[in-house]
C-alpha cells in the first residue's frame, strides 16, 4: 500500500529561473514526476515526461536542435506537445505520446502544474507586486534541500528559530519576548509579531546603513510572515528608527524588505529552494542587491544544515509524537490548508 501524497498537484510550482534555461534542456523532478524543461523554436518554455519513449533514456540528457528536444541516446526528436516527431532511418510517428506539462513564465520564474495540463490555469499564480514595480530590486538563488517541504514551511513560519539559528546575523532574544499572532484569512496563513525600541542585529545595522539611516540607536522591527498555498511565503520585514510609527513609519526613517520563499517539493523528502528577498530602497544599486542576496544566502544555508538534520532524526524516528506550542501556530495552520487541498484533489479523483 503506498503512502498518503504529502503535496497537493493540481496547483502551480515554482520549477526553475529563466537563466536555468540557456539553450539546453534541463532536468528537474517536481512532486516525484520527472520533467524536463526547454525553450521552444519561438522562445516559449515547454514541460515534457523525462522519459524518451524509444528506450526510457532521460530527455534532459540530451540537446536542443532549432529549438526541438534530441535526445542523447539515439537521436529520437521530441515535439513540445510530446508526440514524437522524427529519429534517424526510422518510422516512430506510431510511438505513444509522453507527458506534457502547463508551464507559464511570469514574474522572473518558471512555473509548472505537475497534474493534468488541461486543467492548469494561470490566473492562480500567486500575484508578486513587487517583481512588476521597478521601485523594487530582487536578489536570490536556490537551494537543493534534503528535506519534507512542509519542515521548511514551520521554519519560515515561526521565525523564533532566528535567536538560534542565526544569532550572528538576524536573530536576537526579543524574536522569543515578543507575542506572536496568527490568523487564517482568505486562504492564506498570517503570522505577525513586533519588537518595539529594541536594537538593530547586525543584519539590520547593514540595511539601515545602506539606507543612509543611523545603525546605533533603537528600533522598531517587524516580521509579518504570509503563507500562500501550496508553498510560497512571503516575508515582510524591517526595522525603523524607535518612535516613528513602527511598520506605518515614512520611508525616511525606515529599512524594509519582502523575504521570497518558494519551497518546491522534489520528493517526499526533498525540496528545490527558490530564495532571495526584493527591497524599495535604493533598487538601482547592484553592489547591495549582491551584497544583500552573499549575506541571505548565508543565513539560509544555515537553515539548510539544521532542517537536514531534523530530516533525519524524523526519518529514524517516525514513531516519534512532536510536541507542539503556541509558536507552532503558523505552521499547524499551513498545514491544515494543504491537508484540505490534498483531501479535495483526492475526492476529485
Amino acid at each position: 500500500m503506498s503512502n498518503p501524497p504529502i503535496f497537493p498537484k493540481n496547483c502551480w510550482y515554482v520549477a526553475c529561473t529563466p537563466d536555468e534555461l540557456d539553450n539546453k534542456p534541463l532536468g528537474r523532478r517536481i512532486c516525484n514526476e520527472p520533467m524536463v524543461f526547454y525553450r521552444d523554436a519561438e522562445g516559449k518554455a515547454v514541460a515534457l515526461e523525462d522519459f524518451c519513449p524509444h528506450r526510457g533514456a532521460p530527455l534532459s540528457l540530451g540537446y536542443l536542435e532549432d529549438g526541438q528536444l534530441v535526445c542523447g541516446y539515439h537521436g529520437l526528436k521530441m515535439g513540445a506537445d510530446g508526440k514524437t516527431d522524427s529519429m534517424p532511418g526510422q518510422r516512430v510517428q506510431s510511438f505513444p505520446c509522453i507527458k506534457r506539462f502547463a508551464v507559464h513564465e511570469r514574474y522572473g520564474f518558471i512555473w509548472v502544474w505537475p497534474s493534468d495540463a488541461d486543467q492548469a490555469d494561470i490566473n492562480l499564480i500567486p500575484h508578486l507586486e513587487w517583481a512588476e514595480n521597478p521601485d523594487w530590486a530582487y536578489g536570490g538563488g536556490l537551494y537543493h534541500i534534503q528535506c519534507d517541504y512542509r519542515l521548511m514551511i514551520d521554519n519560515l513560519m515561526d521565525l523564533t528559530h532566528e535567536t538560534y539559528v542565526h544569532a550572528t546575523s538576524i536573530g536576537q532574544k526579543e524574536i522569543d519576548e515578543a507575542p506572536v499572532h496568527t490568523k487564517t484569512v482568505d486562504g492564506e496563513v498570517v503570522t505577525s509579531r513586533f519588537m518595539d525600541n529594541i536594537m538593530p542585529p547586525p543584519f539590520w545595522q547593514m540595511a539601515l546603513r545602506a539606507n543612509d539611516l543611523a545603525d546605533d540607536v533603537p528600533v522598531d522591527r517587524w516580521q509579518i510572515c504570509r503563507f500562500t498555498p501550496p508553498s510560497q511565503v512571503m516575508i515582510e520585514v524591517g526595522v525603523a528608527h524607535a518612535g516613528h510609527g513602527g511598520y506605518e513609519a515614512p520611508a525616511q526613517y525606515r529599512a524594509n524588505s519582502t523575504v521570497v520563499d518558494f519551497m518546491t517539493p522534489e520528493t517526499d523528502t526533498s525540496i528545490w529552494y527558490f530564495w532571495g528577498m526584493a527591497r524599495d530602497f535604493k533598487p538601482h544599486d547592484q553592489a547591495l542587491t549582491d551584497s544583500i542576496r552573499e549575506g541571505q544566502g548565508k543565513i539560509f544555508a544555515e537553515d539548510q544544515d539544521m532542517l537536514e538534520r531534523q530530516q533525519r532524526n524524523l526519518l529514524e524516528y517516525p514513531e516519534r509524537r512532536l510536541m507542539k506550542l503556541n509558536i507552532d501556530a503558523g505552521g499547524v495552520q499551513s498545514r491544515r490548508l494543504l491537508d484540505k487541498m490534498i483531501e479535495t484533489e483526492a475526492e476529485a479523483g
